[in-house]
């Protein structure tokens, strides 16, 4: 099979589809890989390693749809790629097509094969192609609230940790998931005061045991955030539901409620976000300020340290591309019923529930398309 891999042209998105390493596999397998110039070099790597693990090296993004029989990349599509993808092509990428009506109707138009990375799963019902890049925007969170809670910043001007004798600052957590995890892990590390809220009690049972003392767990309420919301520093939005639009937990008015200079960071931004008052931003313009409250809502917060999160990427999308490549896109999904889930749109079909009932499209099971 033929692998395209294209340079992403998200604004400030460093990432890359897949590393020397894996395009090493990839040529062992027997596959030709394409990569554009300069795709790799803002992650570390430079075309020349490319080249020499065997891939063949084109200079525009065109040359390289144009070629591959599958693609892969980082980001969704971008409207100068819509035209680009054609039908029975394969796309393996992060989409997020419940947060974009575009690009869904585009690639329903395209016919091509759109297998999405935030909808696969393994054995364990998990997610195993977001969880890495889960773990990054988790972690990164806290380091890019910490920062605009600083007063040059627009923030209150609270040390996340405080020192000894003042108060160290308070973080709420909507979300006890992969990123709500790492994103309490980093916080409860720098000293802050951490508070997670999930509705999955199960789940706060689990955090509760293995998080220190500074962070505490409460079920998830409105009542219960509300309550949070007064004495609220830092403020981050984890939740997520697997391909569908996240539920709106903060609601314009409830914003008011929260203390001036104060931060919230949107990790589910990819998926519509759960703040009423977000809107996607850029690592270029990163923030805005709403009622004195300072909104970081990055659409692709891993891309800011690319050399980290695209070996963390391509270490888990690796085996799921070489089995799409060795055998073909239907034998593989017939094959793994977790990388069948990664199915959102074929052949101008959406196949995927939560896609078709946020835009209220028809519906096809994906048996229909083998």
């Amino acid at each position: 099979m033929k692998i395209g891999v294209p340079k992403e042209i998200k604004a400030n998105e460093g990432r890359v589809g897949m590393t020397p390493s894996g395009v090493n596999e990839m040529i062992k397998a027997g596959h030709s890989v394409y990569i554009q110039q300069n795709a790799g070099v803002m992650s570390g790597f430079k075309d020349y390693e490319y080249v020499n693990v065997g891939a063949e090296i084109l200079e525009t993004i065109e040359e390289v749809y144009a070629i591959a029989d599958m693609i892969v990349k980082v980001k969704e599509p971008l409207e100068k790629e819509y035209s680009l993808i054609r039908e029975k092509q394969i796309v393996f990428t992060y989409f997020h097509f419940a947060s974009c009506q575009p690009l869904t109707q585009a690639m329903i138009e395209s016919k091509a094969t759109c297998i999405t990375y935030e909808t696969i799963e393994d054995r364990n019902g998990t997610l195993p192609l977001l969880t890495p890049m889960s773990e990054v925007a988790g972690r990164m969170s806290i380091q890019q609230g910490a920062k605009y809670l600083e007063s040059p910043m627009s923030g209150k001007g609270i040390l996340l940790g405080g020192v000894p004798g003042v108060r160290p600052a308070n973080v709420l957590v909507l979300g006890g998931g992969v990123v709500g995890t790492q994103a309490a892990k980093m916080a409860a590390g720098l000293g802050a005061n951490v508070t997670i809220m999930d509705i999955n009690a199960n789940r706060l049972r689990y955090l509760d045991d293995v998080m220190p003392a500074n962070v505490n767990t409460e079920f998830s309420s409105e009542y219960a955030i509300k309550k949070a919301l007064k004495n609220v520093d830092l403020l981050i939005g984890a939740v997520l539901i697997p391909g569908a639009l996240a539920p709106k937990l903060i609601t314009g008015e409830m914003l008011k409620d929260i203390p001036d200079g104060s931060v919230i960071v949107d990790v589910a931004v990819d998926q519509g976000g759960c703040f009423e008052t977000t809107r996607a931003t850029s690592h270029k313009e990163p923030t805005y300020i709403i009622d004195n409250v300072v909104h970081y809502c990055v659409a692709n917060i891993p891309g800011a340290v690319p050399y980290t999160s695209t070996q963390a990427l391509t270490n888990v999308t690796l085996p799921y591309a070489l089995k799409i490549a060795n055998n073909g896109w239907k034998k593989a999904c017939n094959q793994d019923e977790g990388l069948k889930k990664g199915l959102n749109i074929v052949n101008g079909k959406v196949v995927y529930k939560a896609v078709s009932d946020t835009f209220d499209l028809p519906f096809h099971n994906v048996e229909e398309v083998f």
